[in-house]
């Protein structure tokens, strides 16, 4: 018996026309079209989620281009499968021939060794990377291997991109074609998709399999029941991943302890990388604690720094001790709120002129402009402090950190109070 091939890959394109989403990337016009159209490709990384077409756009340039095509998965392959690709990539080489395209799934569990084998063989040209990852590559990546790739950033795709994908499948599929799909309802097909095709045809998959006519109607309804009968298991393969990290992270917000510890332990036995869960715990120090608790910083920092040296199985205590002490402290996001502030302020008004006092002047043309004149030392002043102006002029006295009202912050607030007078509404 032939095995079944799963939907998701029955309805890969083949083509960039019939290539769904990214249009920033791949619409007509775009920076990576327009490489991918010109022939010359260059060595780069697809970051994104799950689902959005990282695999199936390396094959479609490979297809178009009549390139050899090799992929490997850094999570079965090791510097001696590497090695064995480049081989065969040197045994290829003609002097008219397109060098071959390696794919790399999930690049970023590469460690450092795999990853430098790779490095000659990039440079020369013997091969042309093309890496997928879920992770921001700046932390997974290699500086010489990144400095020799470009990155692409891929968007969850939207609903409509989705929907039309959902339309093909019950057009084009040689097997849904042969029943009557009506797509009902749509709102929850959409929200159990998130963005992700290959999610989205699982589900499309699990509720058509389990309706018996030919006539099959998928409703809200018909899509919570499959849902629900298929969560408990935590997919090692990414399709509950982001779902899972999410449940994770909420519940370490909302100060339940004994949720967290669950999600880690979902997360430990479906496999997560210790890194990546060890990174969001760093991340949650800042963005959820923040102030109100600085030694959640740096036990998590300290947690993320221990998981590398001691390893697996005994990193997951790690993990517990951080995440347990991280849901059980007091909260506050006036930090994340701080900078989230700050950032639409420069967004909306652009380079303010720099104040002339908090200029630097290292050269005698930059004093002789009275750069840096008027600037204060706070340190020749009682309590460190002198009162001055460190914002551009344009908007000096806005308050873009605000504390919340818990203890800690409570005392900044006074001190800060004391300190600026009325300079800010604190």
């Amino acid at each position: 018996m032939s095995p079944i091939i799963p939907l998701a890959e029955r309805l890969r394109p083949k083509s960039l026309d019939d290539y769904v989403g990214q249009e920033h990337l791949v619409g007509k016009k775009s920076i990576l079209r327009q490489v991918i159209e010109s022939g010359k490709i260059p060595s780069f990384i697809l970051w994104g989620p799950p689902g959005v077409g990282k695999t199936t756009l390396a094959r479609i340039i490979a297809n178009q281009h009549d390139r050899p095509f090799y992929t490997l998965s850094a999570v079965s392959s090791g510097v001696k499968d590497v090695r064995e690709v480049i081989q065969k990539a040197l045994k290829t080489q003609f002097f008219d021939r397109p060098n071959p395209i390696l794919f790399i799934d999930e690049i970023h569990r590469f460690s450092k060794s795999q990853q430098d084998s790779l490095l000659g063989a990039v440079e020369s040209g013997t091969i042309t990377l093309i890496g997928a990852t879920t992770e921001n590559p700046s932390f997974e990546v290699i500086s010489p291997l990144l400095s020799r790739c470009q990155v692409y950033v891929l968007k969850p795709l939207l609903d409509k991109d989705l929907l039309e994908l959902a339309n093909r499948a019950i057009k084009n599929d040689i097997d849904l074609k042969t029943r009557s799909i009506i797509i009902r309802e749509e709102e929850a097909l959409l929200k159990y998709a998130g963005g992700d095709a290959r999610k989205l045809y699982n589900i499309i998959d699990l509720v058509i399999n389990a309706e018996s006519g030919d006539v099959v109607e998928i409703s809200n309804e018909k899509v919570y029941a499959r849902i629900q009968e298929n969560m408990a298991q935590y997919d090692k393969n990414g399709e509950l991943h982001y779902d899972v990290i999410s449940a994770f992270i909420k519940s370490m917000r909302g100060s339940d302890p004994q949720a967290s510890v669950y999600w880690l332990a979902r997360m430990i036995e479906g496999g997560e990388d210790p890194k990546f869960i060890a990174r969001r715990l760093v991340i949650f120090a800042s963005e959820d604690i923040g102030l109100v608790n600085p030694n959640a910083l740096l036990l998590a920092n300290t947690g993320f720094d221990a998981i590398h040296k001691i390893g697996w199985p005994e990193g997951r205590i790690i993990l517990s001790q951080v995440c347990i002490y991280l849901a059980t402290s007091p909260k506050s996001n006036s930090t994340y709120l701080a900078i989230k502030k700050a950032q639409k302020m420069v967004r909306e008004t652009g380079d303010l002129p720099i104040p002339l006092h908090l200029r630097n002047a290292p050269t005698q043309l930059m004093k002789d402009l009275d750069y840096g004149k008027e600037y204060t030392y706070p340190h020749d002043h009682e309590n460190s402090f002198v009162m001055a102006n460190y914002l551009p002029d344009e908007i000096k006295g806005s308050l873009l950190w605000e504390p919340n009202e818990n203890q800690k912050e409570k005392e900044i607030r006074t001190r800060m109070k004391t300190l600026w007078k009325d300079k800010y509404k604190y």
